[in-house]
């Protein structure tokens, strides 16, 4: 990685490199807690919409400190602009979480948490794309093997999560005005929910790996090199 860039930029490019992937490690976890929190329960609701607008505000953050490691890769660039596009309409639509909490009757709060689930969605599997792009440019075969790996896997994954969101989401507004009692409905529909984001835990927990296993190689080259 030496040859690429003079060794001040080098570091500071790397420094900003592995700033973003531990805000990115520890931010997706937590926005997912607190994007959940905003729209289900009423714990952050005296803080209106700033919880889940922090929070998806540092995933923006940590892309685009990404951003500053080798800027003159175009498929590199280009994987880490769509990404960064996903977070900026997840920080976008973050506000409509807690107005539809308030609000569950306006039809267009509803689809704007429904477009906010989807850009989620999409971000956690632009990213996994940009980090297998990030994965080729470093020196580690064993790293890269891993990350096709895991990238692949959350592919499938996150595709099979959204086929099982879509079928829940049919069956629930099927069966709303049926015969069903309304108490039954509503569990079912927490049910549904509670399945979805443990669906949802597996892919993400295998991105944070594979996180780690960079922010790892990262410091563990740049300490070597220093020695």
């Amino acid at each position: 990685m030496s040859e690429q860039a003079p060794p001040a930029q080098l570091m500071f490019s790397l420094g900003r490199l592995v700033r973003g992937l531990s805000a990115l490690f520890w931010g997706m976890p937590a926005a997912l807690v607190v994007c959940v929190q905003t729209a289900r329960t009423g714990f952050f609701e005296p803080f209106g919409i700033l919880p889940p607008m922090m929070a998806t505000g540092v995933l923006y953050y940590a892309v685009a400190q990404l951003g500053y490691f080798r800027q003159n890769e175009r498929v590199w660039r280009v994987a880490l602009d769509r990404t960064r596009t996903a977070a900026l309409i997840s920080l976008g639509l973050s506000p409509f979480l807690y107005w539809w909490k308030m609000m569950p009757e306006v039809t267009h709060y509803k689809i704007a948490t429904f477009l906010m689930a989807l850009s989620g969605f999409a971000f956690l599997l632009l990213l996994n794309h940009a980090l297998q792009r990030l994965v080729a440019m470093l020196p580690d075969e064993t790293l890269r093997i891993e990350a096709k790996l895991f990238t692949t896997l959350n592919i499938w994954l996150l595709a099979a999560l959204a086929v099982l969101a879509t079928g829940w989401a049919m069956f629930a507004y099927t069966y709303r005005a049926s015969f069903l009692p309304p108490l039954f409905l509503a569990a079912l529909s927490r049910a549904g929910i509670f399945m979805l984001l443990l669906l949802l835990l597996l892919p993400l927990a295998l991105t944070m790996t594979l996180i780690w296993r960079i922010k790892e190689l990262i410091l563990s080259s740049v300490f070597s090199a220093k020695s």
